[in-house]
């Protein structure tokens, strides 16, 4: 019988990615997602696995449809990729960061724990939990500094998961993905807001694109590469935590120098304008990882290099607007 996978957030940038790797690995897809975002499913379309995988309405903060989902299907894994993944959203809205961000993976993990049948569970940690950085490189053995009710919510979810592996012996794992970014990224992204704007200002829509803090520093990866990472995750003999990264640091500067190379334009400088408004009341300056853990366990490493990552989102998104403008 076909492995049967819930990926929750299935409409977003890595659960499009997930959702392609585990077809191909012959399982059968369930994605469940806030109904507010059934209709925007244009990343499964693009990938071309809109249709050949199961849509179910789905709430972190709403317990009972959680157990809905796991009394419907029998439940090999679990990829948990929901959450509300905005920081700068997460200082307006703290509460409803923290119900669904933190206490969702709570709920999920408690339903998990009352089954008979117990799937295997991954949780989408994130970099941000390193927050004012301690140590360079971050490493799993890295104290955490969190530095956003993002990050902190996600703290909680992290130390939830493994508290669950500890007491109850639920194979549970968590990756700890640095910024990883592609052409499905959203738009609210910093990558991907470069490259839109950038693709606007190329076809003379816009004179200049309005950033943050352009000297801040990411340790960047391609999306496909660290789905294949969590995938890995889970198919291992025992649960584990896991860094997932590239080893190697960027700032924003660079990436708006590869970005215009690629458009043709030398001096993006004259298009650029800081605005106060995109900083955050609390900042992540810097984030550097290593991934050795991954690499000896897990046999992973990333493939896809931080300037052809660039090239191939200003690319899709010069390629996407001029589509619109046909």
């Amino acid at each position: 019988m076909k492995k049967i996978a819930l990926i929750t957030g299935i409409s977003g940038q890595d659960g499009a990615y997930l959702a392609k790797l585990l077809l191909s690995k012959n399982y059968t897809v369930v994605g469940a997602d806030r109904r507010s975002a059934r209709d925007d499913k244009w990343r499964l379309r693009k990938l071309g696995v809109e249709n050949k995988i199961i849509i179910e309405d789905f709430e972190l903060s709403e317990i009972t449809q959680i157990i809905r989902i796991f009394n419907k299907y029998k439940i090999s894994e679990v990829y948990n990729l929901a959450a509300q993944s905005f920081v700068g959203s997460s200082f307006l809205n703290p509460i409803s960061t923290s119900d669904v961000t933190g206490l969702g993976v709570l709920r999920i993990l408690e339903v998990i724990r009352n089954l008979k049948h117990k799937p295997k569970f991954y949780q989408a940690s994130s970099s941000e939990m390193f927050g004012d950085v301690l140590e360079t490189p971050q490493t799993i053995k890295t104290p955490f500094n969190p530095v956003s009710p993002y990050a902190i919510s996600k703290l909680f979810a992290h130390y939830t998961t493994i508290n669950y592996r500890k007491a109850y012996n639920l194979f549970t794992v968590s990756g700890i993905c640095f910024n990883h970014e592609s052409p499905l990224r959203g738009e609210d992204f910093i990558t991907r807001k470069i490259t839109t704007g950038l693709s606007k200002i190329k076809a003379g829509i816009l004179d200049c694109l309005e950033v943050g803090n352009i000297d801040a520093k990411r340790d960047w990866g391609f999306a496909g590469d660290f789905v294949e990472a969590m995938y890995q995750m889970v198919q291992q003999k025992e649960p584990d935590d896991y860094v997932i990264c590239t080893g190697v640091q960027h700032s924003i500067r660079e990436l708006l120098t590869h970005a215009f190379e690629t458009a043709g334009i030398s001096d993006w400088e004259q298009y650029i304008e800081s605005d106060p408004r995109f900083k955050r009341p609390a900042e992540v300056h810097a984030l550097h990882g290593s991934y050795a853990k991954a690499k000896e366990k897990l046999g992973w490493e990333p493939k896809t290099s931080f300037k052809d990552m660039v090239v191939s989102m200003v690319n899709e998104d010069i390629k996407r607007l001029s589509n619109d403008l046909r």
